[in-house]
Formats: C-alpha cells, sequence, structure tokens
C-alpha cells in the first residue's frame, strides 16, 4: 500500500486526522489549495504544499486569510476544485469572503480545525467555540452547509462529502473539525476509488448567448467558468440572473429566495446524525466531534448504573438536524447538550426543544469533558 501519483492507493493506513482530511480532498478532485499558516491546521497545508504538484495541482502560501480564501473564490470561479484550511483567527477573517461565496454561488470548501478562543486564545489545544459562526458569522441571510466529523477517518469520509455538496448545490461549505480530531492518529481505509462518490460540476446546456449565470429556472444553475465563451459577470451586489447590480424587489427577492430553496429543498438530503440508544432513552446527549466520543464512554457507563441514557451525534451542523431530533423529543425524552463552549449548540436545540427539556453542559476550552463529569450531569438530571 502506498501513494501512486500523489494519490493513495485504496488500503488500511494509520494517519492523523489532518492528513487524512488532504488525502480525501484529493480524492474527491481538489487541484488548488490557498491558505496561510495556523495553527493547529498546519499539517493540512504542509501535506498539499508536497502533494499537490504531483498531480498537477497548484499550492499558493497567501499573505493572510483573506487573500487566501479570495484566490480559492478565484480558482473555483476558473472551474478548479479548491479549498482553504485555517483556525479560529483566520476564520474569523474570512467571513466577508464567505458571505461573497455565498451570494456568486461558488463552490468552495474550508476546513476549520477549532482551537480555543476568542482571540489568540489557546492555539495548541481544543475548542468547539465556532460552531455559530460557521452559519452566522457573515453579514446578511445566507447558508452554507457544515460537517462535523469526530474521528480521522471521518476526516476523510467528509471532505470528500463536503466537495461533493459545494459543487452539487454551489455553496461554501465548511468541515468543521477541532484540534483532537484533526493531531489524532487512527485506522483510516481508503476504498477504492471506484466505490467513492465524486460529484463535478453540471456544465451549461445552453448556447453562450442564451446562457444566464444565475438563472432562476433552476434550483442550481448550470455554472460556467471563465475560458469557456460564456459572458459571466461576478458581483457581491444584488444581482439579476445576468449577474448585473440590480434593486429591483422582485428581482432580488427571486434569486435571496432560490438560493435558500436549494438548501431547504434538500435539506433531508443533506442532513446526517448518528444515534446510539436512543429507542428507550429518557435523557439524550446531543454532541459533536471530539466531545461526541466522551459522550458516548459516559453514555455507556450510565447504561451500566441503570441510567437510560442516549446519543444523538450531530454529524451536520448545518442544516441542523431538527427533524430527528424534534422525534425523540415526541417520544418524551429530556437533553442534555455537552459542548466544548459557553452555550451554542444548546441554543438551537432550545430552537425546537422546550426549554424545561433541555439540560446544557458547556466546559472550558482547551480540554475535553471527560465521561466521569459528563456522568456526574447525568446523574443530578436524573435525581433533580
Amino acid at each position: 500500500m502506498g501513494s501512486r501519483d500523489g494519490i493513495l492507493e485504496p488500503g488500511t493506513y494509520f494517519m492523523r486526522g489532518n492528513d487524512a482530511c488532504v488525502e480525501g480532498a484529493l480524492i474527491a478532485g481538489c487541484r488548488f489549495f490557498g491558505g496561510y499558516p495556523i495553527t493547529p491546521s498546519n499539517e493540512i497545508s504542509a501535506l498539499m504544499a508536497r502533494k499537490l504538484p504531483l498531480i498537477g495541482g497548484v499550492f499558493i502560501q497567501f499573505e493572510d486569510e483573506i487573500a487566501s480564501i479570495m484566490g480559492v473564490i478565484g480558482a473555483a470561479n476558473a472551474g478548479v476544485k479548491s479549498m482553504t484550511a485555517t483556525s479560529g483567527p483566520g476564520f474569523s477573517l474570512m467571513q466577508e469572503a464567505i458571505g461573497l461565496a455565498y451570494m456568486i454561488e461558488t463552490p468552495i470548501v474550508i476546513v476549520n480545525v477549532q482551537r480555543g478562543g476568542p482571540s489568540t486564545g489557546l492555539p495548541t489545544q481544543v475548542g468547539q467555540g465556532d460552531f455559530l459562526q460557521t452559519h452566522y458569522g457573515s453579514h446578511g441571510d445566507y447558508m452554507t452547509i457544515v460537517y462535523l466529523p469526530n474521528s480521522p477517518q471521518e476526516m476523510f469520509d467528509m471532505i470528500i462529502k463536503a466537495f461533493n455538496a459545494a459543487w452539487t448545490y454551489r455553496v461554501p461549505t465548511i468541515l468543521l473539525s477541532d484540534q483532537m480530531v484533526g493531531h489524532m492518529i487512527e485506522r483510516v481505509v481508503i476504498p477504492s476509488l471506484e466505490d467513492i462518490l465524486v460529484v463535478d460540476r453540471v456544465k451549461p446546456d445552453v448556447d453562450p448567448e442564451k446562457y444566464l449565470p444565475f438563472d432562476s429556472k433552476y434550483l442550481v444553475p448550470p455554472m460556467a467558468v471563465a475560458g469557456e465563451g460564456y459572458r459571466v459577470h461576478l458581483t457581491g451586489l444584488a444581482h439579476d440572473e445576468r449577474g448585473y447590480p440590480t434593486t429591483n424587489p422582485e428581482t432580488v427577492s427571486k434569486q435571496y429566495e432560490r438560493m435558500a430553496e436549494k438548501i431547504r429543498r434538500n435539506e433531508d438530503r443533506i442532513i446526517e446524525w448518528e444515534e446510539y440508544l436512543t429507542h428507550d432513552a429518557e435523557l439524550i446527549i446531543v454532541a459533536f466531534g471530539i466531545t461526541s466520543r466522551s459522550a458516548l464512554k459516559a453514555v455507556k457507563d450510565a447504561r451500566r448504573l441503570g441510567y437510560r441514557v442516549g446519543l444523538f451525534r450531530l454529524k451536520t451542523g448545518w442544516p441542523f438536524p431538527w427533524k430527528p431530533l424534534t422525534r425523540l423529543a415526541e417520544q418524551g425524552c429530556r437533553f442534555l447538550v455537552v459542548e466544548i463552549n459557553a452555550g451554542q449548540v444548546v441554543r438551537i436545540v432550545r430552537e425546537y426543544i422546550p426549554n424545561e427539556l433541555v439540560y446544557h453542559l458547556p466546559w472550558h476550552p482547551g480540554s475535553v469533558p471527560p465521561p466521569e463529569i459528563i456522568l456526574k450531569k447525568i446523574r443530578e438530571v436524573f435525581n433533580g
């Protein structure tokens, strides 16, 4: 087992989560990476710098994170599958450009390996404080698709899904990892390439003179790229179907509604979650990323003590999997949200579940909540 032309051959490997992310991205078709060094995502850019030239790709280290994501947007509009990777401070700098990518319907992938914040925070330690930022960080109304891996295997699997989602829906897509998942080394199984679904761009099927880059007769308009002979005008301003600025209320509303509907109508296809022992649970822990692994151990310990506890693991953050969550609430369950922040996922859960049924265990950045601490909270909930 090894590498052939820069792409790993199928097989079983032991690798770091950040490295698994790179291997999955290359298989998904990524051929451009633009980034700027930041802990704890640096292994992604380092491996991309080494491997992309081997397969005809391009790596550029830009002067900062703003330039990085703008380069990625430009490459995607030239038809190249492109991504960047960063952590909290860099992700903050990218927010305006994420809104731009949404407005001009550009398929890009951003990997955020979270660390403790805010500000410089805890550069080498774990955090989960960027969850809300992935959906509300930029200004205005916009949508992203967000995947939440909890293992190196899922770093590999989900980065492929992220590229597929980005190019299927023409939307910025985020892989929201964390320092622990990015740096842990575990077994990663790479299947035969024939067994991996890779989605490519849907090209225009009309003559260039009839092409409308934001044609509202499509939910997701076919995407022409620079150099193909199609006239494409891109602007962050509200625009019509040709891409030209407009303030016409009807035209603006039509475009805004279509951009939101391409996610809303496909929500059930996009969302992913995992349930463990929820069939008879009285209390369900809601967690994601590295915290879900500690929560799983706590659930098993609680079961041995006779507490009927289950786990609901978020695998996508946005769209939020509210339908299966509310189904469990209708069974009479209570919920305990565990997360490495002061309270972000719990706010979303409380949008769909009555507040009196939702408990919260926030945890300080820098470490993972131990199973025994989660078990202590479980006892408190059951014993009042």
